[in-house]
């Protein structure tokens, strides 16, 4: 079961983040104005708890599960870069009478606990609880866990059971609902792991480098036997160096790799950089941080994945 914390540390967070003067009481005065009010109608204004996720995937997985007893709302907006976002004045004031706050944890979400902190009272789940993280590569990191475990199917059911218990505690009464659409939705995931197994088997062996900006498919590589390469850790520095660069030409060079990619939420001039001096293309965009919008080709988690993996397989089949 993930740990609902209601500890103080998020207060004491609050206290220090105060002085930043970026920040400062424009954080907390709107939602000090209407807060207590609102939470204490119990959830949304059509009588559903209110539970908030930290990015627009997590509010997808949510969504499956819940169904429509709970209201989920995403805090960061679609497009947005999660590693470092910063909580706005009207992020607060939306976040007015929710119930839950569902994080991946992992160290992804750095800037929350000033959220936590203004919301006070609120319990946050940890959605990544019982996955043994892989780590980030790099000694600056000294073994801190890649957060973006939520790009293996087969660890978004983890997710998925997760979100559950966490709903069930909020609203016992829909046990059987979050119940029955918890087991739908992981039999699709199920589906779209078999799918993905079966259409990177199709890219030839030595070809089955996937070389992108940020090295935010470390889960996905290790579960389909792919190479992985990037030019940055983690979105949090997205600065690159002439000794990444150089280093991602290289390989790029030696194992021939047709195409390099990049993410939807940060520039992808580096890479294309890298494309021309290895003599590779640009191949596309990947979305890993945020969906797309409803019309785009990221409208949710199983079609994120989707997207992802035929534009690697066309891109590394030269197509």
């Amino acid at each position: 079961m993930p740990e609902l914390r209601t500890d103080g540390q998020g207060l004491r967070g609050l206290r220090t983040h105060l002085t930043r003067a970026l920040l400062g009481a424009a954080l907390v005065v709107p939602l000090l104005a209407g807060g207590c009010g609102s939470r204490d109608t119990g959830g949304t204004q059509d009588g559903r708890p209110l539970v908030l996720t930290t990015f627009t995937i997590l509010a997808d997985m949510a969504r499956q599960v819940a169904g429509e007893r709970v209201r989920v709302e995403s805090i960061t907006k679609l497009g947005a870069e999660i590693h470092g976002y910063e909580p706005t004045p009207s992020d607060l004031k939306r976040a007015t009478g929710a119930q839950m706050v569902l994080e991946n944890g992992f160290g992804l979400e750095r800037w929350a606990e000033r959220f936590y902190a203004s919301l006070r009272d609120v319990p946050h789940v940890t959605l990544t609880e019982g996955i043994i993280p892989l780590p980030i590569a790099g000694d600056a990191y000294q073994g801190q866990p890649n957060p973006h475990a939520w790009m293996s199917p087969r660890l978004a059911k983890v997710y998925v059971e997760n979100i559950r218990r966490a709903l069930t505690q909020l609203d016992p009464a829909g046990d059987a609902t979050f119940r029955r659409n918890a087991e739908r939705y992981s039999a699709q995931l199920d589906a779209l792991d078999r799918e993905l197994k079966t259409s990177l088997a199709r890219i030839p062996p030595p070809k089955r480098v996937l070389a992108t900006c940020e090295g935010a498919f470390s889960y996905l590589a290790r579960d389909y036997g792919l190479t992985e390469a990037y030019l940055w850790p983690v979105n949090a520095e997205s600065q690159v160096t002439p000794q990444r660069m150089a280093r991602l030409i290289a390989l790029v060079k030696e194992r021939q790799v047709p195409a390099v990619f990049c993410e939807s939420t940060v520039s992808a001039e580096p890479q294309k950089q890298v494309a021309r001096q290895s003599g590779a293309r640009f191949g596309g965009v990947f979305h890993v941080d945020s969906l797309s919008l409803p019309d785009g080709p990221a409208p949710n988690l199983l079609e994120l994945q989707r997207h992802n993996v035929e534009t690697l397989r066309a891109g590394l089949a030269g197509s």
